[in-house]
């Protein structure tokens, strides 16, 4: 699955994205400080520097992954968009 993370202008050339996973009101970084985290470093990449891909999803996938954009020189500093993911 690829759950993609839209930016649509920015001026700072190397924003800092982070991707977590929200399920059951805990939330893991899945991506943080440039590199998978947990279960998902072996089976989940970023594309295209704003793109997650989750290659052999479950039913335990099935969360709300949330991407977060921190950009210090535009001026709005900090974004984050909700994706709902169902596994069935």
């Amino acid at each position: 699955v690829e759950l993609s993370c839209i930016i649509k202008s920015t001026v700072t050339t190397d924003p800092r994205i982070e991707w977590k996973k929200i399920r059951d009101g805990e939330t893991s970084y899945v991506f943080f400080d440039n590199k998978m985290q947990g279960d998902f470093a072996t089976r989940a990449e970023i594309l295209s520097r704003t793109s997650l891909v989750i290659k052999n999803t479950t039913r335990m996938d099935t969360a709300t992954y949330r991407c977060e954009v921190a950009a210090p020189s535009d001026t709005k500093t900090i974004d984050e968009i909700n994706i709902q993911l169902t596994v069935q």
